[in-house]
């Protein structure tokens, strides 16, 4: 993990690249997130400090958006989805035994760091699901053995 000075170094390049942007707080929020993988809570008075803005503004755009992420992911991210008509075809039941399986909860990582599980509302495939995304791929009718590809 990168140390606080190499966070706030490269924040405070990011923010430069962004400076004299129209609203530039997302753009900011997600080159963060692109250089380390999350928006680190030490970035959150950097980015208020720069844009004139609260600590509470910033973390309240970044608790918002629910791409945001406070912490690192695992290696892989399973997104299951969440909406009404992967429900209706068992998605419960699917999230209740991968959550099983993996020992997590939504929003959580594997404490090897191999799995983050996380809640999404449809992802386009309501006539094949239950849905989930696996680092970025849709996957369709899924079961746990999803867990399959993620057991890297």
């Amino acid at each position: 993990m990168l140390d606080s000075h190499v966070h706030s170094d490269r924040i405070a390049e990011i923010l430069n690249a962004h400076q004299g942007l129209e609203g530039p707080l997302l753009p900011i929020l997600h080159a963060i997130q692109a250089a380390f993988g999350y928006v680190p809570d030490s970035a959150i008075p950097q980015i208020a400090a720069a844009l004139m803005l609260s600590k509470a503004e910033v973390h309240g755009v970044i608790s918002f958006y629910h791409d945001f992420r406070a912490a690192p992911v695992g290696r892989h991210v399973l997104k299951l989805c969440r909406a009404e008509a992967c429900q209706t075809v068992g998605g419960d039941a699917v999230a209740d035994r991968i959550k099983a399986a993996l020992g997590i909860d939504w929003h959580e990582t594997t404490p090897d760091g191999r799995v983050t599980l996380e809640p999404v509302f449809c992802l386009g495939l309501c006539a094949c699901g239950p849905a989930a995304m696996v680092d970025g791929r849709l996957v369709g009718r899924c079961d746990e053995s999803v867990l399959a590809e993620v057991a890297k």
